[in-house]
């Protein structure tokens, strides 16, 4: 890979501001394609899912999914758009492999929402407003795997396949406008709107928009301006970035390398360019074409759409609450700091700790096993929360085990552990691993017993008025009892059989 000479991000950013514009794909979750009925169920065998329509064969006409209409509504709504009261498709003109008809029925002059906004919070709570262009509506292209090449790209590949059951799939495309003034925190901005944006799609129902698997993926633009000058630089387009991450990277470093071009003497190319998750980096693409290389023109096989007043409105009374302000409900009702919300956002825990709770779990309990042991396994597997192999239901039994007495917090891990290793559910594994608390008074008075026979010194200390010392006593009995014990309960019998009071 060619070495990129970058510039220091502080140096950057004393010389430049730096203006971003951010394009998000959202793949619709509807159960048929925009044009034609072909079904969008992932991972079936390849071009299973087509028909002439999606082909783009001769003579096929395509008709518009109503669902996706809704969808795009609803997501203008959420942002604040103005919703048209007529707007159309459009033909946008360009030949790529893995678009079979040589265009793209898109949306140009005219899109379904228009002039919105997404207030976004940033990690010291700060509120930044990103104004929204527009959202419209197009269908997705087909895709091409490249094979026999080093990299996965067109470049040294033998030959190339091409799958058309992704071609036609409903996307919502939101542009916004450009954002200025987010400085040296513009890199933060931008993976704060779309996670935002990804919460907020979710909530609406439209997407899953899991990232990694392409059914979001963010364009970064971006162009460096000296400070005190008005006129916009040359834009780079980092495409296809999947992941909140990667979104923050691409911003950093097209800025160290914008800088770094402008400050040789040299020429920013407008251009796309292709991010690196390996190392944050970015390569070039291709040379980017402007809105009229695309030679836009009506689709003349599609009506116009005319979405009735009284259908938006009822649309817009149907929308739930709202990512950030059901956030700042939920951050009352669980009595958190705004860190503490912060990280659990971070975590995308925020449904799974509710969804315990709606189990019948206390939102302190769902918070510290989803946050605590469950986030330490994520972590260690390379996981997201959502992807163990266990249910908020479950969750919510482990925290009734431990508040009815049943379990301890040593022995509530083990039993996630049964259930992340697919041992079967709490009580299964309780019953097959054998963890429920030593309850029995007999068994337990045995066991101080011994402990304290064992451990004279200490027992004469305790009676000497060293309370403290009850703790190594109250281990050893935990010891002996392979931490089935109630600790609590272990340190009140000490304590009586020594005729100490606590």
């Amino acid at each position: 890979m060619t070495v990129i000479d970058l510039e220091s991000y502080e140096d950057a950013l004393a010389t430049y501001d730096p203006v971003m514009g951010l394009e998000v794909h959202v793949e619709l979750g509807t159960r048929t394609k925009m044009f034609c009925g072909c079904s969008t169920e992932l991972k079936q065998d390849a071009n299973s899912q087509t028909c002439p329509v999606c082909l783009g064969l001769p003579g096929a006409l395509p008709v518009v999914n109503e669902i996706g209409v809704e969808s795009a509504i609803k997501i203008g709504l959420a942002l604040n758009c103005e919703i048209a009261e007529w707007c159309r498709f459009a033909r946008k003109n360009y030949f790529y492999p893995d678009m079979p008809k040589n265009f793209q029925t898109s949306q140009y002059d005219e899109p379904i929402a228009f002039n919105g906004y997404l207030d976004v919070q940033l990690e010291d709570g700060e509120i930044f407003r990103v104004q929204i262009e527009r959202a419209h509506m197009e269908e997705d292209t087909g895709k091409s795997t490249h094979v026999g090449g080093a990299t996965g790209r067109i470049h040294g590949a033998s030959h190339s396949l091409l799958d058309y059951n992704r071609a036609g799939i409903p996307l919502i495309e939101i542009v916004t406008k450009p954002i200025e003034g987010a400085g040296a925190r513009a890199p933060e901005v931008a993976k704060a709107y779309v996670a935002e944006l990804r919460e907020l799609i979710k909530a609406l129902g439209v997407s899953e928009a899991r990232m990694e698997m392409g059914q979001m993926r963010c364009d970064v633009n971006l162009s460096l301006r000296p400070h005190g000058t008005e006129k916009f630089g040359t834009r780079s387009e980092t495409k296809n970035v999947n992941s909140l991450r990667s979104v923050e990277r691409a911003a950093r470093f097209e800025i160290q390398r914008h800088a770094a071009v402008l400050n040789s003497g040299g020429t920013i190319v407008q251009e796309t360019r292709h991010f690196h998750e390996e190392d944050g980096s970015t390569t070039a693409g291709r040379i980017k074409d402007n809105a009229e290389d695309y030679r836009y023109f009506p689709e003349p096989d599609l009506v116009p759409v005319a979405p009735a007043r009284a259908w938006v409105e009822e649309l817009r009374k149907g929308l739930p609450e709202l990512p950030r302000l059901r956030r700042k409900r939920l951050k009352e009702e669980w009595g958190v700091n705004e860190h503490d919300m912060q990280s659990i956002l971070n975590a995308g825990a925020v449904d799974l700790i509710v969804a315990t709770t709606d189990e019948g779990a206390p939102s302190d309990q769902a918070r510290k096993w989803w946050m605590g042991e469950l986030a330490r396994n994520a972590n260690e597997t390379g996981r997201s929360l959502d992807e163990l192999p266990v249910t908020p239901a479950q969750v919510a039994r482990v925290a009734e085990l431990v508040t009815s007495g049943d379990l301890n917090d040593k022995l509530a891990r083990q039993v996630l552990e049964g259930v992340l290793a697919g041992e079967g559910d709490p009580d299964t594994v309780v019953e097959k691993r054998g963890l429920k608390v030593v309850s029995d008074e007999g068994a337990l008075g045995t066991a101080v017993d011994e402990a304290i026979a064992g451990n004279a010194a200490i027992a004469d200390k305790i009676r000497g008025g060293k309370v403290a010392a009850a703790g190594a006593l109250v281990g050893a009995v935990m010891k002996a009892t392979r931490g089935q014990a109630d600790a609590a309960r272990v340190r009140e019998l000490i304590l009586e059989k020594l005729g100490v009071e606590g």
